[in-house]
């Protein structure tokens, strides 16, 4: 790009490039090079934005983490049926480039430690959907429509965990159905 062209939010510009490298290439292929050359960028645009390509991932991560309110999951609490509204939410939780920035988390080191930093424990993106499906169960333990007995805690990671096993190292989704039917032997109605 040519010295003095403003770029239009050079943030989301790099953020997009460094998701599709991600998608294409894994984890190994993204350098800040493959970045800003995706982005069609000088490498020094990347570096005028973030201090380090740690920085960047790491912003990358919490912008990621952040699109988790998007789902609105909580406010669906008594519309719908549960089942439903969780596979839904758990197809949007791991879609493609969810599930390679989980596994760009784990692979780098010192992005694992600036989340860290940042107050982020376990696996970021996961640890938020966890919790963001937990409080969905609560409240739809507390509108009777679950088990009065159930542990939304317990049921959220089961159910990050089990989702995790079927999105991981697949070129396709899961289908729906396969969702589904782990999401119904987890949470149990009310009743």
């Amino acid at each position: 790009m040519p010295t003095g062209v403003a770029l239009r939010d050079a943030r989301e510009q790099l953020f997009a490039a460094a998701e599709r490298v991600l998608l294409r290439d894994g984890p190994n292929g993204l350098t800040s090079r493959s970045v800003t050359a995706e982005a069609g960028v000088a490498k020094g645009v990347l570096h005028r934005h973030f201090p380090d390509f740690d920085a960047f991932l790491a912003e990358l991560v919490l912008d990621r983490i952040g699109r988790l309110d998007e789902l609105a999951l909580r406010e669906a609490a008594g519309t719908g049926s549960v089942t439903d509204n969780l596979t839904a939410a758990l197809t949007d939780v791991f879609g493609p480039v969810a599930v390679a920035i989980v596994g760009l988390v784990t692979f780098r080191d010192g992005l694992r430690a600036r989340l860290r930093q940042a107050g982020l424990p376990g696996i970021p993106l996961l640890a938020q959907a966890a919790a963001l499906i937990a409080a969905y169960l609560a409240a739809e333990r507390d509108l009777g429509r679950i088990a009065a007995d159930a542990d939304p805690d317990t049921i959220a990671l089961t159910l990050i965990g089990s989702a995790h096993l079927l999105f991981a190292g697949r070129d396709d989704p899961p289908p729906a159905d396969e969702i589904r039917r782990i999401v119904a032997a987890v949470v149990t109605p009310a009743g």
